[in-house]
């Protein structure tokens, strides 16, 4: 199976109540998922969830931490995706839908509706949307381990 990394950011409104979703169209029908999407090469993964953010919905967002890591195997497309979800603030834009062959819609659910989409265990959802948890997310850059002579 082939590894994929996938960025998703978590975005609340101004009162903190609502969830920023969107509607992605599948091959068999459409489905919710945070905004986000799959890291290309070369680039980190908070470089691909603030493009996957700003290309799914038209939104700037800052990034506070890392919200949730969590694992899949999806045997129909060969693949083990491994989802990095972020917290996020938003920071400017306009909500639009940049890309409307992949994004049917953007939507602000609340919380316990969107939970039912997020690809993260419902106990984990619980207690990070009720303590918006993070932990930071680090950027170690390129490590060179050098060998011994």
């Amino acid at each position: 199976m082939k590894r994929v990394d996938v960025t998703y950011v978590l975005l609340y409104d101004s009162k903190e109540e609502n969830i920023l979703m969107v509607k992605n169209k599948g091959a068999h029908s459409s489905y919710y998922t945070l905004p986000g999407g799959a890291v290309e090469d070369g680039e980190t993964l908070e470089e691909a969830a603030i493009r996957e953010v700003k290309e799914e919905t038209g939104l700037n967002v800052e990034l506070e931490g890392i919200y949730a890591v969590s694992e899949a195997f999806m045997e129909e497309r060969g693949h083990h995706a491994i989802f990095f979800t972020f917290k996020g603030r938003i920071t400017g834009g306009e909500l639009s839908i940049a890309y409307p062959e992949e994004i049917e819609e953007t939507t602000w659910m609340d919380a316990t509706t969107a939970k039912q989409y997020a690809y993260v265990p419902t106990a984990e959802v619980d207690g990070v949307i009720e303590n918006h948890s993070v932990v930071p997310y680090i950027l170690r850059g390129k490590v060179i381990h050098k060998t011994l002579s």
